[in-house]
């Protein structure tokens, strides 16, 4: 794990009587699962109070990071570690995670993980930790409009952090209807203070695993991209990859943009030179950057951060499913064609200050981590009730149990022996 110790010199703080103290010192203990979530945690806990102490881990999952993905998602942060070493975050099993919590002794656990993992560590793995710690949970990017399951699989937790006032208000609204779950804090999404202004030759299209699914609908866009570099040879076309093809991420990607682009190469419809492939933070391709394209990303917020103009494809819809409804309203929503003629956009202030970009000052997720952790101290800190706990869903969290304790290539082995059996036994 990657620790980071404050400074000897700071004080504890006196806590005001609303009890959204200034942040007291605190240890906290961070666990990702996928690189988005690493991503986030990192930066999360890099924007926290100096006299915090934090660890960052990695837990052993089917979708768990390369060393080149852990190295791209800590780059820019305190964990990043020192360029000629790189980073130290360790890669834990589920019994190995539970003992370094036990060591570390945290006030604060933090479950940066998928839903379903966030449901097994909190009430399984790292249950009954003492001094009981506060457990804190969140999203890595942008989460509107608010969904069941995630309000569902982190009902368990005492905080969940959100990254917008509309965010903040749907899941309250959520929680309110079905129960369950603790408070709601706000923070202001980690990505957005890294990097400094974007501006180059350079236009970057951020690839996002689950949007658009059809691989005719992923062709266009290529298509798209060889039409601006015919057009315009003075750009540098870039396809920013979350994760090459032969790497794990936090979703599934059946249509992988860079092996797509080689077969319609090998086909004669793209020139192979037109456009590059390339992994690595998004924060350092954006500082290159004059232009940037998605379906939808987060990345689109980060370049926003960067002051690169940039275009959300409409082309495919604009719904929950396609995961770009918060930009409708924001000036940046455009098409194939639009990004065929390099015609990028600037979102309007008004959405800004109402998605992602408020005030620092407005957001309260580590006086509210204080307040809680004060609360547990005192003992009067009333658990999170799970929504989850019954025995209808005791099945599905064995099985997210079983991806965090069983190493993946024996767990992958298991599912495809599991699939010959039930071939075997199927009915003529």
């Amino acid at each position: 794990m990657t620790r980071v110790t404050p400074p000897t010199s700071i004080t504890q703080t006196r806590v005001t009587p609303d009890r959204l103290l200034v942040p007291a010192p605190l240890r906290v203990l961070a666990v990702a699962d996928s690189d988005s979530y690493l991503k986030w945690a990192a930066g999360l806990l890099d924007a926290a109070p100096a006299n915090w102490t934090t660890e960052l881990a990695v837990v052993r999952t089917p979708i768990t990071p390369s060393p080149g993905q852990i190295a791209a998602a800590v780059s820019g942060t305190r964990f990043g570690g020192a360029p000629e070493e790189g980073p130290s975050t360790e890669v834990l099993g589920a019994r190995g995670l539970r003992r370094a919590a036990e060591r570390f002794r945290p006030d604060v656990v933090l479950l940066a993980c998928t839903g379903p993992v966030v449901d097994a560590l909190a009430a399984e793995v790292l249950a009954g930790l003492r001094p009981r710690p506060v457990i804190a949970t969140g999203l890595p990017g942008i989460s509107v409009p608010a969904t069941e399951k995630a309000w569902l699989f982190r009902s368990g937790c005492d905080l969940f952090i959100l990254h917008s006032g509309r965010e903040v208000g749907e899941f309250r609204e959520l929680g309110d209807r079905l129960g369950g779950g603790g408070e709601i804090a706000l923070a202001r999404l980690p990505y957005l203070d890294l990097g400094s202004r974007g501006s180059g030759d350079r236009v970057i299209f951020a690839t996002q695993a689950k949007v658009p699914a059809r691989r005719e609908e992923r062709e266009s866009i290529l298509l798209a991209l060889q039409a601006l570099a015919d057009a315009r040879p003075d750009l540098d076309i870039v396809v920013k990859l979350r994760a090459r093809d032969d790497e794990r991420q936090t979703h599934n990607e059946r249509h992988h943009y860079e092996r797509l682009w080689n077969t319609m190469a090998a086909d004669g419809r793209v020139r192979a030179a037109a456009v590059r492939f390339e992994a690595g933070p998004m924060h350092e391709h954006l500082a290159r950057a004059g232009g940037f394209v998605t379906v939808s990303s987060t990345a689109a917020l980060e370049a926003i951060a960067q002051g690169v103009p940039l275009l959300i494809l409409s082309d495919f819809g604009v719904s929950a499913e396609m995961i770009n409804l918060v930009f409708e309203g924001s000036g940046t929503l455009g098409t194939l064609d639009d990004l065929a003629k390099a015609d990028f956009r600037t979102p309007s202030p008004e959405w800004c200050q109402a998605n992602y970009f408020h005030d620092a000052a407005a957001s309260d997720w580590a006086q509210r981590l204080s307040a809680l952790v004060l609360a547990a101290r005192e003992g009067g800190l009333v658990p999170a009730r799970s929504l989850l706990d019954g025995p209808e869903h005791a099945a599905a969290r064995r099985r997210a149990r079983l991806r965090i304790e069983i190493p993946p290539r024996v767990l992958r082995y298991g599912y495809r022996t599991k699939r010959r059996i039930r071939r075997y036994l199927k009915p003529f």
